[in-house]
């Protein structure tokens, strides 16, 4: 009976990081903070908000707020006037 309980406990503990963790994967890239709208044309480094495609280098337009660059982290994204959420439209906050 302990070690079903204990299974099951481990089990728990599991699931719920694994949940934490997405939370955090949401807002940040492969390796960096995803700054939404500074990407130039054909510069994104993954996919889009608006899953039209799922790749890097598949941006259409400059700074477009459905694509996103990895940066280090929040305070490098809004020095480059970036957003820290995925938006429609062109970032016209773009300090680069």
């Amino acid at each position: 009976m302990k070690k079903v309980s204990a299974i099951a406990l481990a089990s728990a503990v599991a699931g719920a990081l694994a949940l934490a963790g997405t939370a955090v994967a949401q807002t940040k890239g492969a390796s960096g903070f995803k700054c939404w709208g500074v990407a130039k044309a054909g510069q994104n480094d993954c996919g889009n908000a608006a899953k039209t495609h799922d790749c890097a280098g598949q941006s259409k337009t400059d700074f477009d707020l459905g694509e996103w660059k990895a940066v280090k982290d929040a305070a490098e994204c809004t020095k480059m006037g970036g957003a820290d959420k995925p938006g429609k439209g062109k970032n016209t906050n773009v300090k680069m």
